[in-house]
């Protein structure tokens, strides 16, 4: 057991597990939800919305960064605001400057692309195994916001770009990631590619469950509405987060 520890303290982000995938998918829920409140519902507006969610993003990225090891709370905060700022970019792009999603999609993908190459060509590695120093993890938070920017975008593409709409592009991106898991764990396929690949799906996946939940029936969805829709997941996540804070302490303690 101590020597766990010691491996987790090095590195600065969770260890994939089924309950990091849980709150991955919810915090992107949110993240959709908790835009669409903002902006619309308590009409803050996209340009304020952005402007908020950009300095709540940089703060806790800010501690992030200056945290020695993985504190839960402080990382999940992190991705829950990305996750928010993120959407907003992809919103920007389309509402202010008019840019089609499918390019937008595009863009982000090869964003994201070029973000894996600089971090490959400078670190060796792409594994959130190892973001052990302060350039592997600024390229890991790089990395994070182009995924939920481009999943943004690729998702409001198949479910209003392409008519798929919020229920069938849930079970299409949702069939994507079980691909994926399938091709890792069947046929052994590498498994940083296999994470990344299914970090970008499940943003979408999350979108879409969450636009599902909270729209109204007339856009397709089953209208439980936004603040509703947030506010169940995000207690969900604070719930799990918990969990997540206090398990190794006992796990400590019991060793």
């Amino acid at each position: 057991m101590p020597d766990i520890s010691a491996r987790q303290w090095l590195n600065k982000v969770p260890q994939i597990t089924v309950l990091f995938w849980i709150i991955k998918m919810m915090s992107t829920t949110v993240g959709e939800t908790a835009a669409d409140f903002l902006n619309a519902d308590l009409h803050f507006g996209l340009t304020v919305t952005t402007a908020l969610m950009g300095v709540l993003f940089a703060v806790a990225l800010f501690f992030q960064m200056r945290a020695r090891r993985y504190i839960p709370s402080l990382y999940w905060i992190t991705i829950v605001f990305v996750s928010v700022f993120g959407t907003l970019i992809t919103d920007n792009l389309s509402d202010h400057l008019a840019v089609p999603l499918a390019a937008s999609t595009a863009l982000f993908s090869v964003a994201l692309t070029a973000t894996f190459a600089i971090w490959y060509a400078q670190e060796k590695t792409l594994s959130i195994q190892s973001i052990g120093n302060f350039k592997r993890e600024l390229f890991y938070w790089v990395a994070i916001l182009f995924t939920f920017a481009l999943g943004t975008a690729a998702g409001d593409w198949v479910a209003e770009g392409l008519n798929l709409g919020y229920a069938n592009s849930a079970l299409l991106f949702g069939g994507l990631i079980a691909a994926v898991a399938v091709f890792r764990y069947v046929f052994k396929a590498d498994t940083v590619a296999c994470f990344w690949i299914a970090y970008v799906l499940t943003r979408p996946f999350g979108a879409s469950c969450g636009d599902l939940l909270s729209q109204p029936a007339s856009n397709g969805g089953l209208g439980l509405g936004a603040i509703e829709t947030s506010m169940v997941f995000l207690a969900m996540i604070i719930g799990m987060v918990i969990y997540l804070s206090v398990a190794p302490k006992r796990l400590e303690q019991q060793a």
